[in-house]
């Protein structure tokens, strides 16, 4: 039951959205929507944790073998707090910004967080396509209705990306499903497929491919950018610090133990392409002026690590990447909220127009540099356990001859993070204050209370992340267990 809660609640609140005429009322409603996920959330993490009060299986479409089949599994329920986290964070932190048809607005918004909840829990390949395309549809009306100038033709190359990413995963579902002994799109069913090697290797890049887009990684990931700078900041906020997260989980949940001998032919593959894209990203983010731009670089470069983690498949590895899709998106949310905050109060997103804030506004500074802490890996921060956990994954992989290559490539990325995060923290908040952040004011209430929590995440988990590990170890050994290669490759 908790998680078709976790599904009907922004669902129905959403639509009832439509309905609303009055700003304040719609906004007060979607945080009170919100609020009552995150509540539901909370409760199957403590209260109702049996799996009775966490699967939930009812019949759908019988006669193609598919059923209404959602559950929360380790992964599942750190994905799903995660969302839940979120939304009322962006909500809060974005209550003073003003939008045209904001019943619209929230309405579209509370329908991509039920997507989203429905991409986590779905235990059926075919409601998991479903929910896939339920999450994105929102996103593309969010993007081209409220984004910027350039919004259609960078919704447009988003639509295109997606789509095609979307047919592709399709025509494998629709493979992999045909080839199970029962003709079912049960998860279960999916994993005992019969196929071939030769059927493998090319299904592999359909889904890869449909999962690679969404991530994104290289390279595959040039919508991303100007989808980020074009859309607006509450939206973006959802695109990179949850709906990124879709890709991850798809590569861990329907990727590895599906294809399993596919998954470990083109890991190297992948990890290289995973590499490649971690060190450009890095590279063009110390270019960038724009903050909107660096930080979807930035991302690009940890949603890579995630991505060569993955196929080091190893526990430790999976662990951390379970861990880091959590702390990836408290961190990133953490940081469009700041380019929001800058972007509302001095017109500008530029580094070199803004300076000296730190002196005007210093509660902002304090929040910004903690966070910007977290984004680069500090010890005693969320993102140290991550990557700790990530690298060493990598680095004792015995899937690929080259993790020790690997391990140092990827680890030059904690430079370059470190270089265009501070550089972004010295270029906003210190020096001399100039006529345009002279009359800076800091930030209100229920922004403080928005980064408050996002503070407290980071510390909490950077100092007692037993919980989160805790979460994750039984869904770390499942899925080791069914892509187990070695066995498999000895049959």
């Amino acid at each position: 039951m908790i998680a078709v809660l976790l599904i009907l609640i922004p669902l129905l609140t959403g639509l009832a959205a439509f309905f609303f005429r009055n700003e304040k009322a719609v906004r007060s409603w979607a945080l009170f929507s919100s609020v009552a996920t995150l509540a539901v959330s909370l409760l199957g993490l403590t209260v109702f944790k049996d799996a009775k009060y966490l699967f939930h299986e009812c019949e759908w479409m019988q006669g193609l073998g598919s059923s209404f089949a959602v559950g929360l599994d380790g992964m599942g329920q750190v994905l799903c707090l995660l969302t839940a986290v979120a939304y009322p964070i962006i909500f809060l932190s974005t209550w003073n910004s003003s939008y045209k048809r904001a019943h619209n607005f929230f309405a579209l918004m509370l329908l991509a967080q039920a997507g989203l909840m429905g991409v986590f829990l779905a235990m059926d390949a075919l409601l998991f396509y479903f929910f896939w395309e339920l999450a994105l549809i929102p996103v593309y009306f969010l993007c081209s209705q409220w984004g910027g100038e350039r919004r259609i033709q960078v919704t447009f190359k988003f639509f295109v990306y997606t789509f095609l990413g979307s047919v592709l995963m399709l025509i494998g579902i629709l493979y992999v499903y045909s080839h199970t002994a029962d003709q079912s799109f049960a998860i279960s069913s999916f994993y005992k497929a019969d196929l071939p090697y030769n059927s493998q290797s090319w299904l592999f890049w359909l889904f890869f491919i449909a999962f690679a887009i969404k991530m994104p990684i290289f390279p595959f990931h040039t919508w991303q950018p100007d989808t980020y700078e074009q859309s607006p900041t509450a939206t973006t906020m959802v695109l990179s610090g949850i709906m990124v997260k879709m890709g991850v989980l798809g590569l861990l949940r329907w990727l590895l133990p599906v294809l399993p001998i596919a998954s470990y032919s083109y890991g190297d593959t992948v990890s290289r392409l995973a590499i490649i894209g971690m060190i450009y990203a890095s590279l063009i983010a110390i270019r960038q002026d724009d903050m909107k731009r660096l930080i979807a670089y930035s991302s690009i470069a940890h949603i890579g690590l995630m991505c060569l983690t993955i196929f080091s498949e190893n526990k430790i590895g999976f662990q951390g990447v379970m861990i880091q899709m959590f702390n990836h998106g408290v961190n990133i949310i953490g940081l469009w909220i700041m380019v929001e905050l800058i972007e509302r109060q001095f017109g500008t997103r530029k580094l070199s127009e803004l300076g000296g804030l730190a002196q005007k506004a210093p509660t902002m500074a304090i929040f910004f540099v903690i966070i910007a802490l977290a984004n680069i890996a500090l010890p005693l921060t969320n993102a140290f356990v991550g990557e700790f956990l990530m690298f060493t994954g990598v680095f004792t992989s015995t899937v690929t001859k080259y993790n020790i290559l690997f391990t140092v490539l990827a680890a030059t990325c904690i430079i370059f993070a470190a270089v265009y995060t501070l550089n972004m923290v010295r270029k906003i908040f210190y020096g001399e204050a100039n006529a345009l952040t002279a009359n800076a004011k800091d930030i209100s209430l229920n922004e403080k209370l928005a980064l408050g929590v996002i503070v407290i995440l980071i510390c909490w988990m950077g100092v007692y992340p037993k919980p989160m590990l805790d979460l994750t170890n039984d869904i770390s050994d499942s899925i080791l267990k069914i892509s187990d290669v070695h066995h498999l490759l000895k049959k």
